[in-house]
């Protein structure tokens, strides 16, 4: 009853003007993209949507700006250049928030390019590695096209679509892109050692992808009944699990299930996840919901930052003027930790650029965003110590930020902000 057609012949669909969403992060259906570049010659002023991809993404090429317009969520260095070039733009916007703009036709959408995993017996297929916006996309597209892919995990949770909600698709064999951990630095392990420190037993984790999480992690075999709800995960996750370490016991909402919304790691993650009913996928909506991450206790929330001024502002997505990456979910997390009973909402950065130059700073570069408030701001962790503002007024703030700055830039950056007056 349903047949599967060539990557060219699924694009067919797509027409001038038309508005393109692709699945995010490891899910991205790449042979979608490039047979939909490959009509680029035909094809004129079509807005291509997505948050951070992995892997090639050939339409963002400035030489087809009169075929493809990049509208970034998220922007990752594959697109990065489209800024610049002008032919791409960001769109500022929680990913709470993502599903929203798609369900109240804000921004309406003609075509979804999805990766499935192959139908079970009763017809229905699995979004694998990525939700996040990817339902409210499929439900609201007026066309829906997967590639179905025998190396996509089967995952639980809210990524189940019926075959027949596909309007086309096509079969492919492709390994997910590969991020195998990475062995931390000594800073990002001074960093975790801090970080692990403030973990409690029966706390909640969210986290992302990176050596501090990872440094953090390999840090809590020792702890008990760690609960997991967040907007991503890795392979350091793993071993926690099967050591009963992370179990979900003591999470008043969701108990003993893991909740993320993406995935992105090694072969060992993706085979791990696999029909595990363990770990729930949901819909960005959900995960990074404040009123749901509050309900958990001890709600622990560590999110990284391009630099944190000494007032406690921190820019996440933009180096000065330049935008480099996305809102994101930073601010969804911070704020539910902060109110959840015991929680902890964490900024963790070194204390300096691999160039030398301070994180900590006495001003943001002009033009820089403010990603997170000061007064959202509880913790900022560099591998000088832990920064406790809640509660705390400018002048405390700028002591304690200075005391975690590199030693090589405390008094410049303290005599710089005072010297302004602005206080």
């Amino acid at each position: 009853m349903y047949k599967a057609v060539s990557p060219e012949e699924a694009v067919k669909v797509i027409k001038s003007n038309d508005r393109v969403y692709i699945q995010a992060a490891a899910a991205v259906p790449q042979s979608l993209i490039n047979a939909m570049t490959a009509r680029h010659h035909e094809l004129r002023n079509v807005e291509v949507c997505h948050l951070h991809l992995e892997g090639e993404t050939p339409y963002a090429d400035p030489k087809y700006r009169d075929s493809f317009f990049i509208n970034s969520f998220f922007i990752g260095g594959n697109v990065r250049h489209t800024l610049q070039a002008g032919n791409g733009c960001y769109t500022p916007v929680f990913l709470s928030e993502l599903p929203l703009l798609f369900k109240r036709k804000i921004i309406p959408l003609d075509v979804a390019l999805v990766q499935v995993s192959p139908p079970d017996k009763h017809g229905y297929c699995s979004l694998g590695v990525t939700v996040a916006a990817t339902v409210a996309a499929i439900e609201n597209a007026k066309y829906v096209i997967a590639e179905i892919n025998p190396q996509m995990p089967r995952t639980h949770g809210e990524g189940i679509i019926h075959i027949s909600e596909l309007d086309a698709f096509v079969e492919v064999d492709r390994e997910l892109p590969n991020h195998p951990p990475k062995t931390p630095t000594a800073v990002e392990q001074k960093i975790g050692d801090y970080i692990a420190e403030m973990i409690e037993d029966g706390s909640t984790l969210q986290m992302g992808i990176g050596n501090i999480p990872n440094a953090v992690l390999a840090r809590l075999g020792n702890h008990k009944n760690i609960g997991l709800h967040t907007e991503m995960f890795s392979d350091g996750v793993i071993d926690l699990i099967l050591k009963d370490v992370i179990n979900g016991n003591m999470k008043n909402i969701d108990r003993g299930r893991a909740i993320t919304t993406f995935l992105m790691g090694s072969k060992r993650l993706y085979e791990y996840v696999d029909d595990n009913p363990f770990i729930e996928m949901k819909a960005a909506d959900y995960t990074n919901s404040v009123a749901i991450i509050m309900q958990n206790p001890k709600m622990v929330s560590i999110n990284s930052a391009i630099e944190v001024d000494v007032t406690g502002q921190v820019c996440a997505d933009s180096i000065g003027m330049r935008m480099y990456s996305g809102v994101g979910g930073q601010m969804d997390f911070i704020r539910g930790a902060s109110i959840s009973e015991g929680g902890k909402p964490i900024i963790a950065l070194p204390s300096v650029t691999n160039k030398g130059r301070s994180r900590i700073v006495p001003f943001l570069q002009p033009g820089a965003g403010v990603v997170t408030t000061r007064a959202h701001v509880h913790y900022v962790v560099t591998e000088y110590g832990v920064a406790n503002l809640y509660g705390k007024t400018i002048k405390q703030r700028i002591k304690a930020l200075v005391n975690i700055a590199h030693p090589d830039h405390r008094e410049n950056i303290e005599r710089h902000y005072f010297e302004k007056k602005i206080y």
